[in-house]
């Protein structure tokens, strides 16, 4: 049976890394294919992005020789937002559309401006990591780690600028399925998560989560469970006969 590939883009300051422990958790018709941005992992050694849609076309050339298979995007906060700039980057290459775009925790495209209010221009240190704190995802073990802070600010610091200088565009609506995961406790609004429906001409979808920002690793078992779900749905369908017509 066909296996769908699954490329999950990660939030602000993380690498793909933090995906990795996804693989084991898989069924085997999901494949992973987390996806490292310049500047991290990998790739530190490459220059950082501050401009979204430069990113996501960058990131759609590189997987585009290699994308065989049918494929899904998800992406977190940041990456949620560049999920959705890889689908139209990738459209416009020539690429099909992914079965399923996956948007968790963070505002909808075209409300964003007053979700990332502030972030428009370069946060200093003490700024970024005061956010750090208030998101409840790094330890103050971690946030006293100079040696660990100077390699984490920098990154944190241009993906706060990708989303803050982000702006939405006119363009043709997505035709696949868009699933959102919200955090009950998160800022994104019930109003910003359900903005998303404005991205696609196909079905959507709002599923609701215990926890704050991080809820996809607080409640990882339930992220991967919905995600199963709704691919099942979709994969069932397309592998549905096409009656033939007399």
């Amino acid at each position: 049976m066909t296996k769908l590939t699954l490329l999950c883009l990660p939030y602000s300051g993380a690498s793909a890394m933090v995906y990795s422990r996804w693989r084991r958790k898989l069924p085997e018709w999901l494949q992973l294919l987390p996806v490292e941005l310049p500047g991290r992992g990998a790739r530190f050694g490459e220059p950082l992005h501050t401009d979204m849609r430069t990113l996501a076309l960058q990131l759609a050339r590189e997987a585009l020789p290699t994308l065989r298979a049918p494929y899904v995007l998800f992406g977190h906060s940041l990456g949620a937002l560049l999920a959705c700039e890889m689908a139209h980057a990738l459209r416009s290459l020539g690429c099909p559309e992914p079965v399923a775009l996956f948007a968790s925790g963070t505002a909808a495209p075209t409300l964003r401006a007053e979700y990332d209010r502030g972030f428009a221009e370069p946060k200093t240190d003490g700024q970024l990591i005061e956010q750090l704190r208030t998101l409840n995802g790094t330890s103050e073990e971690v946030l006293a780690n100079r040696e660990l802070m100077s390699l984490t600010l920098p990154v944190l610091r241009a993906d706060f600028l990708l989303c803050g200088r982000f702006t939405p565009v006119q363009r043709p609506l997505l035709n696949c399925p868009v699933h959102v995961f919200g955090g009950k406790d998160d800022r994104a609004t019930a109003e910003q998560l359900i903005g998303w429906s404005r991205e696609t001409q196909g079905s959507f979808s709002v599923d609701m989560l215990a926890g704050g920002h991080f809820f996809i690793h607080e409640h990882e078992a339930k992220v991967l469970s919905l995600m199963k779900g709704h691919l099942a749905v979709h994969r069932r369908r397309q592998q549905q006969p096409v009656a033939a017509v007399s």
